[in-house]
């Protein structure tokens, strides 16, 4: 898969998830469903991106992406179970993204320097 695929779908399913999210206290049936897309769809961008390179660090980083990702799966399982669990998977999904979003651009940027 190539990257402009890979973001596009990407994209498409952290959309579904923030969606599906925001609609949970309206109660609608096909929210989970949304949101199982949407968990489905990022980690299949995640699972399917290889970092080849040597640093450690940005390996470590690349493993918490992953790792998001299946948190997010598993959030959606406790949505369908209607158990209020999914938020905290949710959050910590949504922190250890954040964290990643920022620091490999950054470490990304420091090797390219040297």
């Amino acid at each position: 898969m190539n990257n402009k695929t890979r973001n596009t779908i990407f994209l498409l399913s952290a959309i579904c998830v923030l969606i599906a999210a925001a609609l949970y206290i309206t109660g609608w049936f096909a929210v989970p469903y949304i949101f199982a897309l949407g968990a489905a769809g990022i980690a299949v961008c995640r699972l399917t991106f290889r970092y080849e390179g040597t640093n450690f660090r940005l390996k470590r980083l690349y493993r918490m992406e992953t790792l998001s990702a299946l948190l997010l799966v598993a959030a959606s399982y406790f949505m369908f179970k209607t158990r209020t669990e999914w938020i905290l998977l949710l959050t910590v999904a949504a922190i250890l993204q954040l964290y990643t979003a920022i620091l490999i651009p950054q470490i990304i940027e420091k090797d390219s320097k040297q």
